[in-house]
């Protein structure tokens, strides 16, 4: 069994900064891909930003410049800083890795249980 569980969610005003982390525990032998998605109210979940175990990224459009996806492969954590918030930023921000597990070394994916992230204008 693994668990992921985020932090880092709160209120910040427009142009502020939130750093949301997620740390991943139980049978974990190794971590291949972790993501950060989002949902806002009346919206489907969109990917946010991923991050793979040798440290290639990409992101969603709507962040480039202002998310950074970051992880330590030692710790099974994922981090996302994040600046120059704006309000259509608003959502529950999920974390998802997919994780080799033992026994048996199968691949499954895990998520989070969400942290919300709100920017005021």
């Amino acid at each position: 069994q693994v668990q992921l569980v985020e932090s880092g969610g709160g209120l910040v005003q427009a142009g502020g900064s939130l750093r949301l982390s997620c740390a991943a525990s139980g049978s974990i032998v190794s971590i291949n891909a972790m993501v950060w998605y989002r949902q806002a109210p009346g919206k489907q979940r969109e990917l946010v930003a991923i991050i793979t175990s040798g440290g290639s990224t990409n992101y969603a459009d709507s962040v480039k410049g202002r998310f950074t996806i970051s992880r330590d492969n030692a710790k099974n954590t994922v981090c996302l800083q994040m600046n120059s918030l704006k309000p259509e930023d608003t959502a529950v921000y999920y974390c998802n890795a997919a994780v080799v597990t033992t026994p048996g070394l199968y691949v499954y994916n895990y998520w989070g249980q969400g942290t919300q992230v709100t920017v005021s204008s």
